[in-house]
């Protein structure tokens, strides 16, 4: 093995470390970012809270457990869902629908 080839090895090893240091700053950084801003929001969830689910309907939490909640859709007050957490896209709170 000559020097140049030593170098050009070296100088791989160098753009692939500078490639997956780009990848990391593009990609996973902003991935776990949006994942903690979802579960503060799923944990900040309350009673009351006006939501928006990923499905895109809009109704009111009525009932909440650990992993659950049970949303209620539509003025009529007789649709009742229960659907997991991870299914609320949006939330609003009360305090916030009603100014």
């Amino acid at each position: 093995m000559d020097a140049a080839s030593g170098m050009s090895m070296g100088f791989t090893i160098v753009w692939l470390v500078v490639l997956f240091g780009i990848m990391y700053f593009l990609m996973v950084r902003p991935q776990k970012k949006e994942q903690k801003r979802v579960q503060t929001m799923l944990s900040s969830m309350e009673v009351g809270d006006s939501v928006v689910t990923t499905s895109g309907f809009y109704g009111v939490i009525i009932d909440m457990t650990e992993e659950d909640v049970i949303v209620e859709f539509g003025n009529n007050k007789n649709c009742r869902i229960p659907m997991r957490k991870q299914a609320i896209a949006e939330v609003e709170k009360a305090e916030q629908a009603s100014a």
